[in-house]
């Protein structure tokens, strides 16, 4: 008994013994591949298997070394991939421009594509809640709208058209909440300035009816009906299964103007949202929602075409034009006129005092200024005689010592004028 044990335990050990090492197939001298491929397929492995710095170290190896590698675009992606996958705040700003590197060098390969919508979804994972900061929100709705339009054909455009409304959502979502904020202080001039814009760039946003029954209200209480009469209409014709439909129809009724027909599409969009099921909040998910830092989208649309044009190339609602004002284009196509008046200066001319209305403002147009400068009638600049330019001197001389003491003073009337300063709009309230 005791010699079978011995035989069995010396087997044994010499199996643990005489047990084959593994050995790296990569650097074997059967393998006939490539340097350069046994390079990236190590890296590969590495990252693989999460060692992501040793995986990228290898890459970079593989770009320095062989530049003229076949492996070359995939070891860029990789790297760019490598630091997506790592996570981090640090980590995505590399990958970001890791991916942007890759579409500069690589444009017309398929992977461009994947590599513009990974810098869009790196932007994405990265946003915070609608009151926080929208760096991060503003730079994915930029990306996925270069996405889209720059590849309008890929697999990959209904998962960047449905992540640029949620964007989208998050954006308007935190205009909204600054006018809600405006609008119950009462601050009529400040929530329209915000309500205006988001009505017109995000007519997908699950609260636009109620920015539209806001702006309505606003305007309505500030007696001008014809705009008021506007925004409701747009709430009949554009969002007709919202609550605030009938609301906005006996308000049009009251002002005495035709109530406008239901959009057919409108009402397509609406009954396919209403039909799209929508995760529920549980009770305990709720307080949770205070802690989360990422923002809530379950409230995004669904369906519907998002906003393809850059915020940038828009006009807005504020058109800059010469004569230091600016017109505030409201709907129905009404404009209002603001100046900019610096203190001390009158307001340029044609622009109404502050106080009066646009009406008055194009009564009054055709009057004289106040300010002097409008030439007589049947005068010319050179039918001036010796005296009068005399006086024209000694008068631009005072002007000029004038302006002068007004400069000396300016540092004391700085806190008072400071009120003052900036856009003097021209609204009726």
């Amino acid at each position: 008994m005791c010699t079978v044990m011995l035989v069995c335990a010396s087997q044994c050990t010499a199996q643990i013994f005489h047990k084959k090492k593994k050995v790296d197939k990569s650097t074997a001298t059967s393998n006939t591949a490539e340097p350069d491929k046994q390079l990236y397929d190590k890296a590969m492995a590495d990252v693989k298997r999460g060692r992501h710095e040793v995986g990228r170290l290898s890459l970079q190896t593989l770009i320095n070394t062989y530049p003229d590698s076949e492996y070359l675009a995939k070891a860029k992606l990789a790297i760019a991939d490598s630091y997506y996958k790592e996570g981090g705040t640090s980590n995505t700003t590399q990958a970001i421009n890791g991916y942007k590197d890759f579409i500069v060098f690589f444009p017309f390969l398929p992977e461009a594509a994947y590599a513009q919508m990974q810098v869009a979804m790196a932007n994405y994972n990265e946003m915070a809640k609608p009151d926080r900061d929208t760096t991060h929100v503003k730079a994915a709705e930029d990306e996925f709208q270069a996405f889209l339009l720059k590849y309008p054909k890929d697999p990959l455009v209904p998962q960047a058209e449905q992540r640029l409304r949620e964007v989208q959502e998050m954006l308007a979502e935190g205009q909204y909440r600054v006018a809600y904020y405006y609008y119950v202080k009462g601050d009529r001039r400040a929530a329209a300035g915000r309500l205006i814009p988001l009505v017109r760039r995000y007519p997908l946003y699950s609260k636009s009816d109620s920015a539209l029954w806001m702006l309505g209200d606003i305007f309505e209480k500030s007696e001008r009906k014809d705009l008021a009469g506007a925004y409701y209409s747009q709430i009949v014709r554009n969002y007709p299964l919202s609550s605030h439909a009938d609301e906005a129809k006996g308000k049009l009724k009251d002002f005495g103007m035709p109530v406008p027909q239901a959009d057919p599409k409108a009402v397509a969009w609406m009954t396919a949202e209403q039909n799209t099921p929508r995760p529920h909040e549980s009770l305990i998910h709720k307080p949770l929602g205070l802690i989360h830092s990422g923002p809530d989208v379950r409230m995004a649309a669904r369906n519907g075409a998002p906003v393809l044009t850059p915020e940038s190339d828009e006009g807005g609602g504020d058109i800059l034009k010469g004569g230091n004002q600016t017109t505030i284009a409201a709907s129905g196509g009404t404009t209002g006129i603001v100046a900019t008046v610096k203190p001390g200066e009158a307001a340029p001319e044609g622009t109404p005092a502050s106080g009066t209305s646009s009406e008055d403002a194009n009564s009054n147009s055709g009057s004289d200024s106040s300010t002097g400068t409008a030439p007589a009638e049947g005068a010319t600049p050179s039918a001036t005689s010796p005296d009068s330019a005399k006086t024209e001197d000694s008068a631009t001389a005072d002007t000029t010592q004038a302006n002068a003491a007004k400069t000396d003073q300016a540092p004391k009337q700085k806190e008072s004028s400071s009120k003052k300063k900036g856009l003097r709009k021209i609204l009726p309230w």
